[in-house]
């Protein structure tokens, strides 16, 4: 895992594409047979990326505070966003576009020192040699039944072509990493249709390697990546190693013109709080329009989150996971060096933070975007058995910041928390 990521804290997906046409669903809409394949392809002659900026896009990016960012280069539709040798299905040849779109977009995070990402769908359901095999390569009890898009459903498998289709990956995959510089992360999709064996692991995991040995694959490679991806729904229980939360700004990964579902900012703030308590990173999906330019609405949630993480900087980067939340109810962030607790306060005090078994001492605690020094106050304990009281700051609205607030605490040496069940006085 490369240091970077780990620090990174925030990264924004970009999910675009021909879909945005008629804002339907990426690529399930015709798996899941809510249009045509043909009315889905038909968005071709609709896209054109007339007012796509990647400048600008990179600019609305590093407001917004993220590290790195990560554009669907090719979904399970199979249309490439760059001008691939090894299919005509891209918008280079097949749409009004006629840009390397990829190419442009590398160049303008690369320029302003944004990490590279690149998505790409494993799958591709409009290659004609994808559907050859089963999953695991078992047929299934009703193989008519199977989705043709994705397997030979009720024919027989064809492992010759389904190499094929391997070697197309690999070759697209080639030029993805080759043709624009440096790739810092490529995010895959899709594993869960084939196996590891199917695809080539850890064979493929190794060529990729190959061309850039410190690249980093997020969790979708059947058991081969580097750090896992939960999607959608915010983890409870921190997930293991390195993570990664993606989610959407509204409920659509891709621009869909009738999703007004969007999450507040004080919500985004609040997940993104979550995340970086647990150690992980969040990576929040925008969906451009055709033309390439980004609803408003997703606009002001990224420079809103780009505003709040600046006031609050030093309690974001540079930071390790914060303690457990039976301690304090709410997130927070720890210095390196483990004597700077950042509790974060989502909601309005009516009168005090508690704080539960915290054995330092506290030197000082200040509200982070005000710089205003708190009182605080510690009841009960038993300090002859190491048993900390309750730690109550006092604070009331007029200390808070509009979205959420940040207390720093700096303590007397590196944090210790007590994690025992109490005990029964016996002597004082």
């Amino acid at each position: 895992m490369q240091k970077w990521f780990e620090e990174a804290k925030l990264g924004i997906f970009i999910h675009y594409g021909i879909y945005a046409v008629n804002g339907v669903s990426e690529s399930w809409s015709f798996y899941n047979g809510r249009i045509t394949y043909e009315e889905y392809m038909n968005q071709l002659q609709g896209f054109t990326a007339s007012n796509y900026d990647a400048d600008q896009w990179a600019d609305l990016i590093e407001k917004s505070g993220a590290r790195y960012a990560v554009l669907t280069t090719k979904h399970h539709d199979g249309v490439a966003l760059w001008d691939t040798k090894y299919s005509d299905l891209n918008v280079v040849a097949r749409t009004p576009a006629k840009r390397d779109l990829v190419k442009e977009y590398a160049e303008a995070m690369r320029k302003r020192g944004i990490r590279l990402g690149m998505y790409f769908s494993l799958i591709d359901w409009s290659h004609p040699d994808y559907p050859t095999v089963y999953e695991g390569g078992k047929e299934p009890e009703n193989p008519a039944q199977a989705n043709p898009y994705s397997s030979p459903a009720g024919g027989k498998q064809d492992e010759a072509r389904w190499k094929r289709f391997l070697e197309f990956n690999n070759n697209q995959l080639q030029e993805l990493m080759t043709n624009y510089g440096t790739v810092d992360l490529l995010w895959f999709d899709g594993d869960w249709e084939r196996s590891a064996e199917q695809w080539n692991l850890p064979d493929f995991k190794t060529y990729l390697l190959s061309m850039n040995p410190n690249v980093i694959i997020n969790s979708r490679l059947q058991g081969y990546g580097d750090y896992k991806t939960p999607e959608q729904g915010l983890p409870i229980t921190r997930p293991a190693g390195p993570w990664e939360f993606c989610t959407t700004i509204n409920s659509s990964w891709g621009y869909v013109p009738t999703d007004n579902k969007y999450k507040s900012l004080n919500q985004i703030i609040r997940m993104f709080c979550d995340c970086i308590s647990m150690g992980g990173n969040m990576l929040l999906d925008i969906g451009p329009k055709e033309d390439g330019t980004l609803d408003p609405r997703q606009e002001q949630i990224l420079l809103g989150l780009g505003d709040w993480i600046r006031t609050h900087e030093e309690a974001v980067y540079g930071t390790t996971e914060g303690i457990m939340n039976r301690y304090y109810l709410g997130g927070s962030t720890l210095s390196k060096d483990r004597k700077i607790l950042y509790l974060f306060v989502y909601d309005d005090p009516k009168e005090n933070i508690c704080l539960k078994g915290l054995c330092n001492s506290i030197r000082k605690i200040t509200v982070l975007h005000s710089g205003k020094e708190l009182e605080h106050e510690i009841h009960g304990g038993v300090p002859w058995f190491d048993i900390p009281g309750t730690t109550w700051i006092y604070m009331s609205k007029e200390d808070t910041h509009d979205q959420v607030t940040v207390l720093k605490l700096e303590l007397d040496g590196e944090i210790e928390m007590y994690g025992g069940s109490g005990a029964v006085v016996t002597h004082n």
